[in-house]
């Protein structure tokens, strides 16, 4: 007459039910939605920072580099905010999907189950309003038996209340994660115009661009002396550097053949502490991007020229402080023509930090400077850009900054 055992379908209920109370929302493979918020916020700070930068060189009416490189630095972090907003958008949608379809599984559970106890309630009363349920209890050959009956109706009548309590319940709580989405659902709306927005942004940003590099594009004569000033300045820098490090590995050798510096306890210790810093030194400067990369890179308008750089350069804004990455002594204080002006040399141990392109120095050979300590201003130069080159050495090693430096 009655069955006590849980139907198949309803068992799936329990299964749901379990899962989501273990996991309020599904998994997903994408970053959170916190991770990419903060990415978000980097990335339009960035943007702020460039913008910034790219007004100072445009106050020269003449087009340049810097200006270019502005430029480019904000079409990249305005792509990584549409990145952002796209990849938060998919989260959205996904939440979305996963739950409805989850909604629409239990409401029909719910539907089945609520038929059943319709069934149940007309079958009682046809039997009398219980009558029937009376006669099978009474009906037993033991007394034993009838006490089974008796306790089995009970359990029966209680799950049935449990089980209907129990789906209204997973409902309830699933229509409060659908209200919370459908909030969502507003904030979705508003990334949405916010891509809408910086795609805008992004086209005028690339229009820009096109326009600059046609205009420099006519300079190349110009440009083509500009770099070969440059090479001759880094060549100038390269061999000061070269010879200071020369003298400090004779030195500390006392005249054996060494090709690095040999050092006391201190300086170990000095050289192991900056080495335990490696990809977290801070930069050099508190605003601004890297212009220009280690090593050999094409130029960013005549493509088939070739850049060196024996460190790396960081475009910043006009009269931005230098400041030292590392505690350390000051080897030599340096003007070298060409563009680089005044250099700084500091020693850490076996490594050596570089900083060149100042336009005003406030340390002097042999000082002792701590991390982040004021150096020197950096130098405008002509075309109204502002700019750092920095570099590291590990005795005659020349090593990639940027590896060395923290990820903004």
């Amino acid at each position: 007459m009655f069955q006590t055992g849980m139907c198949p379908k309803n068992k799936w209920i329990y299964l749901i039910y379990g899962l989501l109370l273990f996991f309020p929302l599904f998994a997903f493979p994408q970053k959170s939605k916190s991770q990419l918020e903060q990415e978000k916020r980097n990335a339009i700070s960035k943007l702020k920072e460039a913008q910034k930068i790219l007004e100072e060189t445009e106050k020269k009416k003449e087009v340049s580099v810097g200006q270019l490189n502005a430029l480019n630095q904000q079409i990249v972090a305005s792509q990584s905010i549409i990145n952002s907003i796209s990849s938060e958008i998919t989260i959205y949608n996904d939440e979305l999907l996963e739950l409805n379809e989850v909604i629409e599984s239990l409401e029909d559970d719910l539907d089945h189950l609520k038929k059943e106890y319709a069934t149940m309630v007309y079958s009682s009363y046809k039997a009398n309003y219980g009558l029937r349920n009376i006669l099978f209890i009474f009906s037993a050959e033991t007394f034993n038996q009838l006490l089974l009956r008796a306790r089995y109706m009970d359990q029966y009548t209680e799950a049935r209340k449990r089980q209907l309590a129990l789906i209204q319940e997973v409902r309830s709580s699933l229509q409060d994660q659908i209200a919370t989405l459908e909030t969502k659902k507003l904030e979705k709306d508003q990334l949405l115009n916010q891509e809408l927005s910086q795609n805008k942004s992004l086209v005028t940003l690339r229009k820009k661009q096109n326009t600059l590099i046609t205009s420099l594009s006519k300079r190349e004569s110009e440009i083509k002396k500009e770099l070969q000033n440059r090479k001759k300045a880094i060549a100038r820098l390269d061999n000061l550097i070269a010879d200071i490090v020369a003298a400090e590995i004779k030195a500390s050798s006392k005249g054996k053949s060494s090709t690095a510096i040999e050092m006391n306890a201190s300086e170990t210790a000095l050289s192991k502490a900056f080495e335990s810093n490696y990809s977290k030194l801070q930069w050099p400067v508190a605003t601004g991007f890297i212009s220009a990369k280690f090593g050999t890179n094409p130029h960013p308008v005549y493509k088939r020229l070739k850049v060196p750089n024996d460190g790396i350069d960081i475009q910043t804004n006009e009269n931005q402080e230098v400041r030292s990455v590392f505690e350390g002594e000051v080897k030599r204080v340096a003007v070298v023509p060409g563009g680089m002006r005044y250099v700084v040399l500091i020693q850490h141990g076996d490594y050596f930090t570089v900083y060149a392109k100042l336009k005003q120095v406030f340390v002097g050979q042999g000082d002792r400077v701590s991390a982040n300590q004021r150096i020197g201003i950096v130098n405008t130069n002509r075309n109204g850009t502002s700019e750092v080159q920095f570099q590291i050495w590990k005795n005659t090693q020349k090593l990639n900054p940027e590896n060395w430096i923290a990820k903004k």
